[in-house]
Formats: C-alpha cells, sequence, structure tokens
C-alpha cells in the first residue's frame, strides 16, 4: 500500500487539500504559538505601550448604557410635564379674572415698581452722599432722621398726613365678625396702605382683632359699629382694591353689614400706639454677621 492518509473532504485523490508532511497530524509541539510574522526586525517584540493621547481620548469616550438613556427620557418628559402644568395653572387663575380685575392688576404691578424704581434710586443717591468725603457728616445726621422718622411713623409713635381713603363700615345688627375686618386690614395693607387708623386706635404690625360680632376688640379697646378707617397711601388703588368681587368690602355686606370707601387729597392720623419693646429680640452688633 503506498499510504496511511486520505485526502480531506472535498479533496480528491492526491488534491493540495490532503495533509502534507504530517502537520495537524498529531499533537502540537510543547512550544506552538499563534501564527505571527515569520521574520523581520519586530519578531518576538512585545507591542508598543498607548501613548498619553490614546489614553485620555480611551477616558474620555462618552459611555451611554441603556439605563442612562430611560433615565434621561424620564427627566425631560418630567421637566416638560411640570412646565406645562405650571402654564396653565397661570393661564387659568388669570383666566378666571374680569378685564377690569386685570388692569387693575396691572395698574398696581406697574406702579409698585415705579415706586421700587424710585427707592433704589434714592438709596442709591444716599449711598453717594454717605461715601462721598465732602459732606459725608451731614448726610449721614440727615439720613439718620429721615430713618428715624420713616420708623416713627411704622411703629404709630408718629402721627401722618397724606392722601388716602376714609372706609366707613357700618353693622346696624352687630354681626360683623372680628375675622372680617381683620380681613378688610390685610387688603389694606395688600393694597398698598402706609398708615391706618381704627376709630381712635393706631393699627400697626402686631396689631390684633379679637372680641366678638358688635362689639370688636383692637388692641384692647372694644369699638363699636359704625367703623371708620383713616387711610394713608394711594386713594386709586385702595379703593379699587376694596370694590373687587368677592373682596373685602364683599365679605362685610355677607355678615350683614355696609361700606363705603371716600377719597380724600388729605388724611390725617393723629392716634398713636406705644411701642412694645422685644422680649428675645436684640440688634446684631456692628460687624457682625
Amino acid at each position: 500500500m503506498t499510504g496511511g492518509h486520505r485526502a480531506g473532504p472535498g479533496g480528491g485523490p492526491g488534491g493540495g487539500s490532503g495533509v502534507r508532511g504530517g502537520v495537524g497530524s498529531g499533537p502540537a509541539a510543547p512550544d506552538a504559538r499563534p501564527a505571527g510574522p515569520a521574520d523581520g526586525a519586530g519578531a518576538g517584540r512585545p507591542p508598543a505601550p498607548p501613548t498619553g493621547w490614546a489614553v485620555l481620548r480611551e477616558a474620555l469616550r462618552p459611555r451611554v448604557s441603556r439605563t442612562q438613556v430611560v433615565i434621561g427620557v424620564l427627566c425631560a418628559l418630567l421637566g416638560f410635564a411640570a412646565v406645562a402644568q405650571v402654564r396653565q395653572a397661570g393661564t387659568a387663575s388669570l383666566g378666571s379674572l374680569r378685564q377690569d380685575d386685570l388692569v387693575r392688576l396691572l395698574d398696581e404691578t406697574t406702579t409698585r415698581s415705579d415706586e421700587l424704581a424710585s427707592e433704589v434710586a434714592r438709596l442709591a443717591a444716599e449711598r453717594d452722599e454717605l461715601l462721598s468725603d465732602e459732606g459725608s457728616r451731614q448726610a449721614a445726621e440727615e439720613a439718620a432722621r429721615r430713618s428715624a422718622e420713616t420708623q416713627g411713623i411704622l411703629t404709630g409713635r408718629l402721627p401722618a398726613v397724606g392722601p388716602g381713603v376714609v372706609v366707613t363700615v357700618t353693622d346696624p345688627d352687630g354681626t360683623v365678625e372680628p375675622e372680617t375686618l381683620l380681613n378688610l386690614l390685610e387688603e389694606l395693607r395688600n393694597a398698598g396702605a402706609e398708615v391706618l387708623q381704627l376709630g381712635d386706635v393706631r393699627v400697626v404690625a402686631s396689631s390684633a382683632f379679637t372680641g366678638s360680632p358688635g362689639a370688636v376688640v383692637l388692641d384692647g379697646v372694644t369699638l363699636r359699629p359704625p367703623y371708620r378707617w383713616l387711610v394713608i397711601g394711594d386713594p386709586d388703588t385702595i379703593s379699587t382694591a376694596l370694590e373687587i368681587p368677592g373682596g373685602a368690602l364683599a365679605a362685610v355686606r355677607r355678615d350683614g353689614g355696609d361700606g363705603t370707601v371716600s377719597r380724600r387729597d388729605e388724611v390725617e392720623v393723629t392716634a398713636l400706639a406705644t411701642p412694645v419693646p422685644p422680649v428675645f429680640a436684640t440688634p446684631v452688633p456692628a460687624g457682625g454677621g
């Protein structure tokens, strides 16, 4: 017999696909390794280490997983839903108002913006005067005097005069609740009232209503109807705010009373309040945080 090996599948007798020279016909040599460059200068040499730029590019290459994509989509949907809800709420709250109410709100906002701009300009000018060397002492004294007057008016220690309104609340059956008068006070303050007097009592930040219908007590003084308010502030803004449907005077009428607003070019508030010294609060030392 002339040979012990057959041709591989698909090969013919004596074809090139047969086993030659015994390669693959027995166990691999112990020092066998993957085929590489058989010869040349680079044979057997380890691969060159990556450069610093290659390592940096690999570190900065974005790696986006499916979880990160899902989280990003959910965050985008949540933000869109929040913005849509806020816009819908703002549109609904303003859409329920009448045109007159919207005009009033716009006027109040514009007036308040102008007042704040004027206050900023005044304070900036006052700061410049205090920082200047010339006349700094006189400017400081003038600023202290104005601050004392302002604090005296706000705390009720000084009388005040200015444009405003006179609000008269009648209660023939003695059914107007103290809470209704408190609501009226809050509406006056929201409309920009600066100085208030109810009856013979100066109304300040710490004032409180107690008592019962027909015998309302303000800061320990019992008041009897009719309740007459003296208010210093913008007459147009205050009168418009009180007459809003569902507002303060509407609440008075629901209790069985009635109210009128009279605009005045000059309102004089003469009642004074005795400030109560603080029990727990003390001034912050100069230079303290």
